[in-house]
């Protein structure tokens, strides 16, 4: 994941920045009963992707990966619409408590944006991605970095179309949408209102689009690590804070680790779920590396 990469991360203020001030109203509005989930996984199982990850010999490589991680962010379908056997085929190699969080197509998010023409693509992407059952969790859409207000009736047009039986996240990275105050306000009303996550993605190069603003019961955070030893200190840093959301009524934590470079990823994971079985007192599954956390710095 290429996108807020910068050659000296060293140079970045990594802090965290305050919560907005209606995430806590959000939180503490929550009225729903479901048990508190937390999931963490990558982007990919790919071997190339996946370094020091797969042991010699692994012939099946989602096989593998869902043994190790609870869930997976599906980058691959924002590329294609696979067709539904395939995801019939996923769903029955991988265990019952592993969830699939699928990006929506490119035609949809990049190509077509969101205008008339998205739509009966997005029905076919819907009607094949169903396939997944009890296994589909949270689809994110994530518009590209020049689509701006100027789309608003767009926004608000899919918001309303989409339907509900399915859990989404929306994410956006031009800059107008959070830096004209009137804009970013009457975004996160319009995702509050029809139960959308707002997806929080934490990278080296874009600090701006940090706005810790939550929208509903879901932490949908896409976390980039800058292939830097502040990686691990970063992450440290998330479990306080995701610490302290789940004390005001947080119920979803859904938490996908990138690298600029992939090989750490799986290594920044097992690092992050280890924190977490500490500060939730759950116990996710550590997944096996060939090599330890913090042996690359």
């Amino acid at each position: 994941m290429k996108f807020g990469k910068v050659e000296q991360p060293e140079l970045i203020d990594f802090t965290i920045p305050e919560d907005h001030a209606d995430t806590a109203v959000v939180l503490q509005s929550i009225k729903n009963d479901e048990p508190f989930q937390i999931k963490v996984g990558c982007a990919k199982w790919n071997r190339q992707d996946l370094k020091n990850f797969y042991p010699r010999g692994t012939k099946d490589e989602l096989q593998y990966y869902s043994s190790q991680f609870n869930c997976i962010e599906l980058n691959a379908t924002f590329y294609r619409i696979f067709p539904a056997e395939q995801y019939e085929k996923w769903r029955e190699k991988t265990p019952e408590n592993f969830t699939f969080f699928p990006k929506i197509v490119q035609n949809v998010s990049h190509l077509r944006r969101l205008n008339d023409q998205a739509y009966p693509v997005l029905d076919n992407y819907l009607d094949v991605t169903s396939n997944l059952k009890e296994k589909l969790g949270t689809m994110f859409l994530q518009m590209h970095n020049n689509f701006s207000p100027k789309d608003w009736d767009r926004v608000v047009r899919f918001v309303e179309r989409w339907p509900k039986e399915f859990r989404l996240a929306m994410e956006f990275r031009h800059t107008d949408w959070f830096n004209d105050e009137k804009v970013a306000q009457e975004l996160y009303h319009l995702l509050e209102e029809n139960n959308i996550a707002n997806t929080l993605v934490d990278t080296a190069g874009r600090r701006d689009i940090m706005h810790m603003r939550l929208t509903n019961d879901e932490a949908f955070i896409r976390y980039v690590g800058a292939n830097h030893e502040s990686d691990y200190s970063r992450l440290d840093d998330w479990v306080t804070r995701l610490a302290h959301w789940k004390a005001q009524g947080l119920k979803r934590i859904n938490f996908f680790v990138h690298q600029n470079m992939e090989l750490e990823s799986p290594l920044l994971s097992v690092h992050f779920i280890k924190k977490l079985n500490e500060r939730f007192d759950c116990n996710l599954t550590v997944p096996k590396t060939l090599v330890q956390p913090n042996t690359l710095f």
